[in-house]
């Protein structure tokens, strides 16, 4: 699971509205909308994660009838459990071929997360109907070190998971450090690889079913391999080398230029790529929009407001020539996917994707587009000189900035009457704090001016 802790981070993609759907299928007011696999919509992904826990238990219970229900439940539970823990691994590793199927790495994410959770749900229920074959099969040695081996990864696990799963406490309002949180998700790994050895050499009945066993040795291997990647393969292969080669300041966000050293990266305007320093002391991966077209020297821009310890202590830290590593592209936030009418909002440093957008405007681009960008003051606005560079060079394209110290909060109302069309005949793009979302489309819908599609980026991963 990764949380936002940066600021300006480009999560994925799309949600279409209800309406829209009811529109392209033909729909009646108010009937159910249809399953949407489109990569602008309901992602294929949680059903595929889902299918292979359901068939894990299902076959664990099956195999293990004949020992009584107890018996075949408590081994149902494991089985699922051991796959979800693996397939949390696996979306962990940040498999590109996989993101569109969710629909986005932040849409992966969140799945991640639930698999983890569903995860321990599972291993709590297999602890307690832990299945009980003492009488059916012969110990050895090598079972009872398995045993063990479960029993200690299951409390560490029970423990790493609830770091994970209440990184803030609630009520309290205190947060656990973001070394401990990453800690404790670079250690999962380990410990599912003792879960796996305990699957694959627990004493259990001989003459079942070998299919179980069969599917629980894939998808274990597959998680701890997984795993592996993630923790030392990956941050040697899909790591580049940058340099920044500029610093600047306004307010409390800082923008730093990075210039290439060997491959250059190639992205989308809205994606977004992890960043790190550990030259400078800041060696964990933090994800960041890149607040920048592509250019043809390579050179990417990041906009990093300081919202927590790790990114307000960055900027000082950094000087010009530090070498620093960039991954990614990740994400599928484009408007070009978009409609010939559209509303881009931003919410603070959610203007970062819309900027890289503004800066690929061309002047020829037949798409009509007003940005409106929430700040709480007017020096708060980063990039205004990208956007008006953009309303010049396409007279298509407008926007207005909207300082909420200046001139009151945002409302649907004043949305309307900004936009040089009506709103419900334009699709709108959103980045920034759900409550800006949310405040206006309740507003719009009592306005009867609710968008063809919205389509918005998470503001963290969770």
């Amino acid at each position: 699971m990764m949380t936002r802790v940066g600021a300006g981070i480009g999560r994925a993609e799309t949600v279409t509205d209800t309406a829209e759907r009811a529109r392209r299928f033909r729909l009646a007011p108010g009937t159910p909308s249809l399953p949407w696999f489109a990569p602008s919509g309901m992602p294929f992904g949680p059903l595929l994660v889902a299918i292979p826990c359901l068939l894990a238990g299902l076959l664990g219970f099956t195999t293990y009838a004949s020992y009584g229900s107890e018996a075949a439940i408590g081994i149902a539970v494991g089985a699922a459990a051991v796959v979800a823990m693996a397939q949390t691994l696996i979306l962990a590793a940040r498999p590109r071929l996989l993101e569109p199927l969710f629909g986005g790495l932040d849409r992966m994410y969140r799945v991640h997360k639930w698999l983890g959770i569903s995860a321990l749900v599972l291993m709590i229920l297999h602890q307690q109907i832990e299945p009980d074959f003492e009488r059916t099969v012969r110990e050895t040695a090598l079972g009872e070190l398995a045993e063990g081996a479960g029993e200690f990864a299951f409390n560490a696990l029970l423990v790493l998971i609830a770091i994970s799963w209440f990184r803030r406490l609630p009520f309290i309002g205190l947060e656990i450090p973001y070394q401990i949180w990453r800690f404790s998700h670079r250690f999962m790994g380990a410990l599912f690889a003792l879960v796996v050895f305990h699957q694959f050499f627990v004493d259990m009945p001989a003459g079942v079913d070998p299919s179980l066993s069969v599917m629980l040795n894939t998808f274990g291997f597959a998680g701890v391999i997984a795993w592996l990647h993630t923790e030392f393969v990956a941050p040697r292969l899909r790591r580049r080398a940058f340099t920044v080669s500029d610093i600047s300041r306004q307010g409390d966000t800082t923008t730093v230029k990075l210039s290439p050293k060997g491959r250059v990266l190639r992205w989308r305007p809205g994606q977004f790529a992890f960043f790190c320093a550990p030259e400078a002391g800041f060696s964990e991966p933090h994800p960041f929009t890149i607040a920048s077209a592509p250019r043809p020297d390579g050179t990417l821009t990041l906009s990093i407001k300081g919202l927590g310890d790790w990114t307000r202590r960055l900027p000082d830290a950094l000087r010009t020539g530090t070498l620093v590593q960039v991954e990614g592209p990740y994400g599928r936030f484009d408007f070009r996917k978009g409609g010939a009418r559209q509303i881009w909002l931003a919410g603070g440093i959610g203007i970062t994707p819309f900027l890289a957008w503004a800066e690929s405007l061309t002047a020829d681009d037949p798409r009509h587009i007003h940005l409106v960008h929430c700040v709480r003051t007017s020096q708060e606005a980063i990039g205004v000189e990208i956007l008006e560079a953009a309303a010049a060079r396409n007279p298509r394209f407008s926007f207005q900035v909207v300082a909420t110290a200046r001139d009151g909060r945002l409302t649907a109302e004043r949305l309307t009457g900004m936009a040089p069309f009506a709103v419900r005949d334009a699709d709108l793009w959103f980045c920034g704090p759900t409550g800006l979302k949310d405040g206006i489309l309740k507003g719009l819908k009592v306005l009867d001016q609710t968008p063809r599609r919205v389509r918005f980026e998470h503001f963290e991963f969770a």
